[in-house]
């Protein structure tokens, strides 16, 4: 039976939708795992319930999380709180410029994932020198190679662990 991970993200200049997309083709990547990718305009809370793993994407605002998906994991707690315990997950981010908050941003997504009860993870892989993902992917700007390469190594290795670990009560 495949397992299913959600890609779940917002995105006003297009750089988090190209992580996104980039994590999408790295879960799928992994035999027996396959990848939605979905807007959080469109997603709906019973999406946290309905897919084994999830991986988070958000543009940096201010050092935080979107409003947007601040609103979503807000308005989801009466459906999902506590009932994805035990689930994989994982964030990726984006911001404007350096120094720009996306370590906070991803903190923050992590915390919020966390406080679910999903495991969260980071990454000591590295696609190239200085460019690594150990709260998750980060972009500065529009992402190069070496930034959507390290997208594609955070979704390989959330596949695996949902494939390895998947979790269900």
């Amino acid at each position: 039976m495949s397992k299913r991970v959600l890609v779940l993200y917002d995105s006003i200049t297009g750089n988090t939708k190209k992580m996104a997309e980039e994590v999408a083709k790295g879960i799928e990547e992994v035999e027996g795992v396959k990848a939605s990718i979905k807007h959080v305009d469109v997603a709906k809370p019973q999406d946290l319930l309905d897919f084994d793993g999830l991986v988070v994407g958000s543009p940096t605002h201010c050092g935080a999380v979107s409003w947007k998906l601040k609103r979503f994991f807000d308005e989801s707690a009466r459906i999902a709180w506590n009932k994805v315990k035990g689930k994989i997950a994982g964030a990726f981010s984006s911001s404007g410029g350096l120094g720009g908050g996306n370590e906070m941003t991803l903190l923050s997504i992590l915390s919020m994932l966390m406080n679910y009860g999903y495991l969260v993870f980071g990454l000591p892989d590295y696609s190239g020198p200085g460019v690594t993902g150990h709260y998750g992917a980060v972009a500065v700007g529009k992402p190069g190679h070496l930034e959507l390469e390290v997208c594609r190594i955070l979704g390989r290795q959330i596949a695996r662990y949902v494939r390895a670990m998947s979790y269900r009560e």
